[in-house]
């Protein structure tokens, strides 16, 4: 058997090739939308990638089932559950697909979705025949099980979710060998579980002895804890785990669109007639000069994450970019399904050169800097767009707190009557707020380099706000939250 995982690291998602080296027959689970790694990996190894298998209708990211079905003619599978557009084959608990000595065995586990399904990998040709191991999807991660509310918009209660996960885990998981692998489709960072731990794999028999939620033994009590303190999802997990139902176009098709140069005269048209400039540079690049009326999610972040979390994925986007870097932005974009790219600036940042009429700038101070400012006779307001659970940890005396991923809903509580000076973690997320902040017409603002870690560096003041009476946790950090 050959068994391999790939990670991508923006995403924190996981996806895995097998396959039987003896038939050369593949499969790819859980795959990602750009799907060029998994052709170089089969065409180096021999191997024909005759099926595609989804654990199930992932939020967080566009998959490349189609992709992969349109180049190789592969057949998708997913759970028995799952109603889709294209052909796809529903498959029922212990049903399985082989690749020769190779066998992938359904394990239904609804919980985290309706449909969601494990995948049980056995190499046959073991004289014991244990399976290797389980692709868990966002059923079971390391440290964490799948969070059980990204379906309360359609009616499903968390709750209800959260009860038949716990069945899934103990009925079926927890019945496999303690040496099981356990590979999920996520890792550390990813918005699918309140606290996913950093490694990318892991065993049945640890998780059994080390996973907080598989500690809790009683169902009721399970359940109110997977319910609680969960983080407010990204505003577009529930468009993507739609579009993975649907048909749709290749990430090919769109690129070929996304991809085209327009001149400075263009983009401006665009803009007025309710386009977003999407200025992917570096937030130092962009407070140098940018487009007016610009938002900066910077590609050395969570970009594609913010950008799903920010922008609107029904308004159409015109890309700025470094040069070079303009398919990279797009591409990125469209791994969650943000097909609405109509071009990129033609010449980047250089074709706003001598064009104060339709640039600007964004100030960006220093800690020191904004601590001399604090004690002066006009002090700012600071403005803190880190999590709840960075909020309640440590802050700046004084500060006003909006996380970034409400800010867009709340824009009208911010004040324009005083100069805002606007903070996060590194200065990757108060790059992204100032930028929507200018956009929504507020002039007199800046964002703090380095954030509070350059603030705690500097030996400056933070203050720690009393444990709460009740004793209840705060909210855990998104996967955007060390950005």
């Amino acid at each position: 058997m050959y068994f391999k995982q790939f990670f991508l690291g923006c995403l924190a998602h996981a996806s895995y090739l097998i396959a039987d080296e003896q038939t050369k027959i593949a499969a790819v689970v859980d795959p990602q939308r750009d799907i060029e790694q998994y052709l170089e990996e089969a065409q180096q190894h021999g191997f024909s990638i005759k099926h595609v298998l989804l654990t199930h209708f992932h939020a967080d990211f566009l998959a490349g089932h189609l992709e992969l079905r349109d180049k190789l003619g592969a057949t998708i599978y997913l759970g028995s559950r799952a109603h889709t557009e294209y052909p796809a084959v529903g498959l029922h608990e212990g049903e399985a697909i082989t690749l020769g000595a190779v066998r992938i065995e359904a394990m239904e586990t609804p919980g985290h979705t309706p449909e969601s399904l494990c995948f049980v990998v056995t190499d046959t040709t073991d004289d014991n025949a244990k399976p290797y191991a389980v692709l868990t999807g966002d059923t079971l991660f390391v440290g964490d099980v799948g969070r059980p509310d990204l379906l309360v918009s359609t009616g499903i209660t968390s709750e209800n979710l959260a009860g038949r996960l716990y069945d899934s885990l103990h009925e079926k998981l927890l019945k496999l060998p303690d040496e099981t692998r356990v590979y999920p489709a996520h890792g550390a960072g990813s918005a699918c579980g309140k606290n996913i731990g950093k490694e990318k794999h892991s065993t049945i028999g640890q998780e059994r002895r080390f996973n907080y939620a598989l500690q809790i033994k009683d169902k009721d009590e399970f359940v109110r804890t997977l319910c609680s303190d969960q983080t407010e999802a990204p505003r577009y997990f529930t468009y993507n785990a739609t579009l993975n139902s649907k048909e749709r176009g290749t990430l090919n098709e769109h690129l070929a669109n996304a991809l085209k140069p327009l001149a400075l005269k263009k983009v401006l048209e665009l803009q007025a007639s309710g386009a977003c400039i999407l200025d992917s540079r570096n937030p130092n690049d962009f407070a140098h000069c940018h487009l007016a009326g610009s938002i900066n999610i910077g590609l050395g972040g969570n970009y594609a994450s913010w950008a799903g979390t920010v922008l609107d994925y029904e308004k159409e986007i015109v890309i700025v970019a470094a040069p070079g870097k303009e398919a990279e932005a797009a591409m990125r974009l469209s791994r969650i399904g943000y097909d609405n790219v109509i071009g990129y600036l033609e010449g980047g940042a250089d074709a706003l050169a001598d064009q104060p009429q339709c640039t600007a700038r964004m100030e960006r101070l220093t800690a020191q800097q904004l601590a001399a400012s604090l004690n002066s006779e006009t002090p700012p307001l600071v403005l803190d767009v880190r999590t709840d659970r960075e909020w309640n940890d440590k802050r700046l005396a004084g500060a006003m707190h909006i996380p970034l991923n409400q800010l867009l809903q709340r824009v009208d509580e911010v004040p324009r009557n005083r100069k805002l000076v606007i903070h996060c973690l590194g200065g990757y997320r108060s790059a992204i707020a100032a930028s929507i902040l200018a956009s929504h017409g507020i002039e007199d603002l800046a964002d703090m380099l380095g954030g509070i870690s350059a603030w705690i560096e500097a030996s400056l003041p933070v203050e720690s706000p009393p444990p709460s009476k009740s004793g209840a946790t705060t909210s855990c950090a998104t996967s955007n939250a060390t950005k």
